[in-house]
């Protein structure tokens, strides 16, 4: 206990310090322990199992202060699918729900057997953190790697997700096809199978329309394990025995799959007025099987920084050429991210 009390009050002084530090930038000197021993010699920090516990709670409220402080962009377009065994089976995904006029019996609609499944995959994030630094009162200059920890495991959903969507022109769905692709087999009226295109090729960056509006998004965030931070600093942990090093890290199970492939369109072909009409009139007009609308309504434009620019003048400008009105003004929300280009 009363290496606790020693503890906290210095790190009560090292926020004294922060603090005068902070009313006048020219005394921003980092706090150590060794700023009360100056000219004599500074005894090291004790590392008992009771300091460590405070350590850990430390670096684990700034890792937490890093997790909690980012706002993410993934849940725009993904639906969370929590999970409860190592992959999960969306067979189902073949079947949009739809209402009909009740005549005679019900009309069961089988679910088509896709055998899409989405296995969740293990992730971590480790960092050492030599003994000796903490013994001679480095602990504060490890703090904010914490939080950047942190900050990490908050932003991978959004490097998943993102990452998935942008490789959509290459990588299957649920039907077999791309998910971006020209040919999705859809079954007409008359019972016979037809190719529907949702994409548009090119050469330039991609850039992607969306229906958000629906439970199951366009794509699927599965999470097993939310980031949980751990540690390995006991004494008998072969880390510190034998390297003189603690470990904390933070690990998750999660994956991400594809939804239902007519919510999305994506394109690379030049981002401009025409285009994007043309990808909106694809998305309201794409129909199910047997010819069934599916009232598809597109909310959501999201690209990269590279078609920043010409995404603004698509949805941002109320006049264009030389002072027309925009009919494609505010048409869609407009999402710019970092992990397409």
């Amino acid at each position: 206990m009363k290496k606790i009390l020693i503890l906290f009050t210095l790190v009560m002084i090292a926020a004294l310090f922060g603090s005068i530090a902070f009313a006048d930038p020219a005394l921003a000197e980092p706090f150590t322990w060794s700023m009360l021993f100056k000219g004599s010699s500074v005894p090291a920090l004790v590392l008992g199992a009771d300091t460590l516990r405070t350590l850990f709670r430390g670096f684990k409220a700034a890792f937490n202060k890093g997790l909690g402080g980012v706002t993410s962009q993934w849940e725009k377009i993904a639906t969370r699918v929590p999970s409860t065994t190592s992959s999960e089976d969306y067979g189902w995904l073949g079947h949009i729900p739809g209402m009909r006029k009740w005549i005679g019996d019900r009309q069961i609609n089988n679910i088509k057997a896709h055998g899409y499944s989405i296995k969740n995959d293990e992730f971590e994030d480790t960092i050492g953190v030599p003994r000796t630094a903490i013994e001679d009162d480095q602990y504060g200059i490890f703090s904010p790697l914490m939080e950047s920890m942190g900050q990490a495991a908050a932003t991978h959903p959004d490097e998943l997700v993102f990452e998935l969507l942008a490789a959509g022109f290459e990588t299957a769905c649920y039907d077999g096809q791309y998910f971006f692709d020209t040919d999705h087999p859809v079954i007409d009226k008359d019972g016979n199978v037809q190719s529907v295109s949702n994409m548009a090729d090119g050469a330039n960056s991609p850039w992607f329309l969306l229906d958000t509006s629906r439970p199951l998004r366009p794509i699927i965030f599965q999470e097993r394990k939310k980031p949980n931070f751990v540690s390995k600093d006991d004494e008998k942990d072969d880390n510190v025995f034998m390297r003189a090093q603690y470990v904390y890290g933070v690990d998750s199970r999660c994956n991400v799959g594809y939804g239902f492939w007519q919510m999305a369109y994506g394109s690379k072909a030049t981002l401009n007025g025409d285009n994007f009409d043309a990808a909106m009139q694809a998305m309201l007009s794409v129909k199910g099987d047997h010819d069934r609308k599916l009232g598809i309504r597109p909310t959501v434009l999201v690209c990269g920084a590279n078609n920043r620019a010409a995404a603004k003048a698509v949805l941002k400008a109320q006049f264009i050429d030389g002072g027309n009105t925009n009919t494609n003004y505010d048409e869609v929300e407009l999402m710019v991210v970092p992990w397409l280009d």
